[in-house]
């Protein structure tokens, strides 16, 4: 997988943005406000996605390349290394559970909005 194809997986979800604000380096994808995915533009070797903590311990322990989230609440988020034993699909698979995950945290009323623009 390749960064153009990773960012338009992600901006093609409803409500997404993207942004940069830690650095020029660090693109951050957000739904309603809210970080799901943060990647870094000039290397593009892992992305860090929210997960169910349940599921964060399963996977980690499945795989080799998914480690407890870097920079990021140890709990809620996975690193995820791009090109490693995680195949794409699976890597895809939890950009979407990562973007369930926030989508259904934001209000209601977000949520309609951002579903019929």
């Amino acid at each position: 997988m390749d960064i153009i194809y990773f960012r338009n997986y992600c901006l093609a979800k409803k409500g997404v943005i993207e942004e940069t604000p830690f650095d020029v380096n660090t693109l951050c994808f957000k739904v309603g406000g809210k970080i799901f995915a943060i990647i870094d533009i000039e290397l593009f070797e892992s992305v860090n996605l929210k997960c169910d903590p349940e599921r964060s311990v399963f996977l980690r322990e499945q795989y080799d390349h998914i480690i407890a989230g870097y920079h990021m609440n140890k709990k809620h988020w996975n690193t995820v290394l791009f090109n490693r034993s995680v195949s794409d699909k699976l890597i895809l698979e939890l950009v979407d559970h990562s973007y369930e995950l926030v989508f259904q945290s934001l209000q209601k009323k977000v949520q309609l909005e951002l579903a019929n623009p």
